[in-house]
């Protein structure tokens, strides 16, 4: 185990610092920052937004004693490393020390938990949280002692408590009691379990209206409901899967059917926790590429099960040996497939393109620190889209807004300000400065080619570039700017 988690570290620890913080880094380590009583911050990025505190008010407690932003991922990478050692204790329970062990190779090394857990994100606190939900469950099942009932609800609180999406693992757990036939819970224990959970979860909600800030999440809520789709469906079948990896989805998929005569709840219980939240962010019109990293614990503890207990068929003849080197051959080539490329997805090569959640953004902690230094206090900025623009105001402590920002409220994020109208802002010059992208003028084209008609209007002048190396077609390193700052006149 001591191996495992040190090779989970080493992958999660890796350059962590060398790139910047991306979008939703910079807003969760806002808030943070704001929660630690930072003057400039607080009245940059406000505390309530879509999501719960928890990991923020964590993160606070670091910033007051001035924490970097690389000690802010370090708190991501305990979270996941303590996951790993969650996953451990889940598979031991449900199929043996042996195939813990394996689990937790699995999810130490595999790209997708690597890379998320490399980020100030909620997606990591919020998986550790749920893998102790899954493994209070999982204990209740095997000693039908109420008593772990009662703290899988506590736990699923708090679960809830670092991103409120987690409500659908309630529903996965709902739908696995009400398709067993071995358990069925009592009136009483169930109404002790709503009253535990509730009774965490209130938290937010109170916090909420103590700050005057009821309305917030409704206008969240309404935003998510009725905003475009940011993908199309196909999205996690071609990103998340060759993240999670093939052969491992391939290896727990396998010992469903091998297995499938000693198919029992726990089973039942893994494959609920996978399906239903696939199958609802599958459905959801918009999909984030960490969304799914609740449900890989359960697809690492199914393949395990399968390296450590799938049989040999009676047909090939193979002996009891034979089959346990083909077991571990199975597992050393699975293990060997995540490991390659999670160590490709730590060293990532330059480039121009951005995935949201996937890492850092390059440039942006370099111009953010640019912009703080050589600009003027008061400076306003004007951006293609609203990743950069929290960029700037984390990193720059200047206020930028983003032209991509609807002035529709169903059609904006709430805590975006639009710009009702650029020409009227910019020739009153009120905002003195316009910064150019190659991520967001990649995501958003129209966007992009709109800002640069403004900078080509009002006489922009570039007055810093950020640059990356990439390789051309003929191999040759080319510098190529990511970021530019162009000052306007009226």
């Amino acid at each position: 185990m001591a191996l495992i988690l040190g090779a989970g570290g080493f992958l999660r620890v890796w350059a962590l610092g060398e790139i910047g913080f991306n979008s939703d880094e910079a807003v969760y380590a806002g808030q943070a920052v704001a929660l630690a009583g930072d003057p400039v911050l607080a009245g940059l990025f406000p505390v309530f937004r879509a999501h719960p505190l928890l990991f923020q008010i964590v993160l606070s407690l670091g910033f007051s004693g001035g924490m970097t932003d690389t000690g802010a991922r370090l708190w991501s990478v305990l979270f996941g490393l303590a996951t790993v050692v969650a996953v451990y204790l889940l598979g031991k329970l449900l199929y043996g020390r042996k195939a813990g062990l394996v689990a937790a190779l699995f999810l130490a090394v595999m790209p997708y938990h690597v890379v998320v857990t490399r980020q100030v994100l909620l997606d990591g606190p919020e998986t550790f949280f749920a893998v102790i939900t899954l493994y209070c469950v999982a204990r209740f099942c095997s000693e039908r002692d109420p008593r772990w009932l009662y703290s899988a609800a506590a736990v699923m609180g708090l679960t809830v408590l670092t991103k409120e999406s987690a409500v659908i693992l309630v529903l996965a757990l709902f739908v696995f009691f009400v398709l067993s036939r071995e358990y069925r819970i009592r009136l009483r224990d169930l109404l002790i379990v709503l009253t535990i959970m509730s009774a965490v979860v209130v938290a937010y909600p109170l916090s909420l209206s103590l700050s005057h800030r009821t309305g917030t999440g409704q206008n969240y809520l309404a935003w998510q409901l009725f905003r475009r789709a940011n993908h199309e469906i196909t999205f996690y079948g071609e990103t998340v899967t060759m993240a999670v990896g093939p052969a491992l989805i391939v290896l727990a998929a396998c010992g469903l059917w091998l297995l499938r005569g000693q198919n029992t709840w726990r089973e039942w219980l893994l494959v609920c926790w996978i399906v239903v939240p696939l199958v609802f962010f599958h459905l959801w019109p918009v999909k984030g590429y960490q969304y799914l990293l609740p449900i890989v614990p359960a697809v690492a503890v199914l393949a395990a099960r399968t390296g450590v207990h799938a049989t040999v068929p009676r047909w090939s003849g193979s002996r009891p040996a034979a089959a346990r080197s083909v077991r571990a051959a199975a597992v050393f080539a699975v293990g060997a497939s995540l490991v390659v490329p999670a160590w490709l997805a730590v060293n990532p090569a330059p480039g121009t393109t951005f995935l949201a959640g996937s890492g850092g953004v390059p440039g942006g902690r370099e111009a953010g620190r640019w912009i703080k230094a050589s600009l003027p206090e008061g400076s306003r900025l004007m951006t293609i889209g609203p990743s950069m623009a929290n960029l700037v105001r984390f990193y720059g402590h200047r206020k930028a807004f983003a032209l991509s920002v609807s002035p529709n409220p169903l059609s904006r994020n709430p805590s975006y300000e639009p710009i009702d109208n650029p020409d009227r802002e910019l020739r009153g010059g009120d905002l003195q400065y316009v910064v150019w992208d190659a991520f967001s003028a990649a995501r958003a084209p129209f966007f992009g080619e709109r800002l640069m008609r403004y900078v080509h209007k009002y006489g922009g002048v570039a007055v810093h570039t950020e640059t990356v190396e990439v390789t051309t077609a003929g191999g040759r390193s080319t510098p190529k700017p990511v970021i530019v700052v162009y000052e306007v006149r009226p």
